[in-house]
């Protein structure tokens, strides 16, 4: 039979001991411990590896999001929240699990019957994203959320794409550039190359060069992407004259 080492992560003692009762009529559960907070939850994942965290979103001192920016972990993540709409707009664009609080018994039964398919680890976005949404990627097989605003370009490859964060090294994740253009929103992200795909609130210069390619300049990287002809005529709006 299945079986999950599970950690919940909440700041209420009352539905950490509610959801710990429900997780007890489940077999494939397996519950290793609890933490009311991030810096209690850190070393727990640190010495026990958790297949499933159940995680709450807004705790005192850091947030659930904080948690997973300062982990690596590959456990299946199912958030906790109170109604939030900002919180919300994020688990739908990225077709994340979550439980809205009072958790209901029959939420929670869906939610661990995912966790006995693929259909958590699998999913993608459905959605089109908005500039200020965040999205998660899975970087070394890690859940990590990133803030669109803070995307500065998307180069391809292969069946993969490192993603260039304005204040982090690039990061290779397992998403290709097709992928990212048909979430992404068109009027910051843009394709310039087959390769590449660039923020255009972080272009400092567009240089016209030989042969009809245009060379863009993205700030904080020094080489310079070359834009082919045929992605400049579909981009005359966001051009130099």
């Amino acid at each position: 039979m299945l079986s999950l080492k599970t950690l919940i992560v909440d700041d209420e003692w009352l539905v950490r001991s509610e959801l710990k009762t429900m997780l007890a009529g489940y077999p494939e559960i397996t519950l290793i411990g609890e933490a009311a907070n991030v810096a209690q939850a850190i070393p727990l994942i640190q010495k026990n590896p958790p297949d499933v965290i159940f995680l709450d979103i807004q705790m005192p001192g850091a947030s659930g999001f904080d948690l997973l920016d300062q982990i690596d972990t590959a456990a299946r993540i199912i958030f906790i929240t109170a109604y939030d709409k900002y919180a919300l707009r994020a688990f739908e664009v990225n077709a994340l699990d979550y439980l809205l609080k009072p958790i209901s018994k029959e939420r929670l039964a869906k939610a661990v019957k995912k966790l006995g398919s693929n259909e958590l680890a699998s999913a993608q976005p459905h959605k089109k994203a908005a500039y200020d949404d965040v999205l998660y990627v899975i970087v070394n097989g890690a859940l990590k959320f990133i803030k669109l605003p803070l995307l500065k370009c998307i180069t391809a490859e292969g069946n993969y794409s490192y993603i260039f964060y304005a204040d982090k090294p690039r990061a290779l994740v397992s998403k290709t550039l097709q992928d990212w253009e048909d979430l992404l929103p068109e009027k910051q992200f843009v394709r310039i190359h087959r390769s590449a795909i660039v923020n255009f609130e972080y272009v400092e210069q567009v240089r016209k060069c030989k042969n009809y390619t245009q060379e863009v300049f993205v700030k904080g990287i020094e080489k310079p992407f070359v834009m082919s002809r045929r992605y400049a005529s579909k981009l005359k709006h966001l051009l130099p004259v």
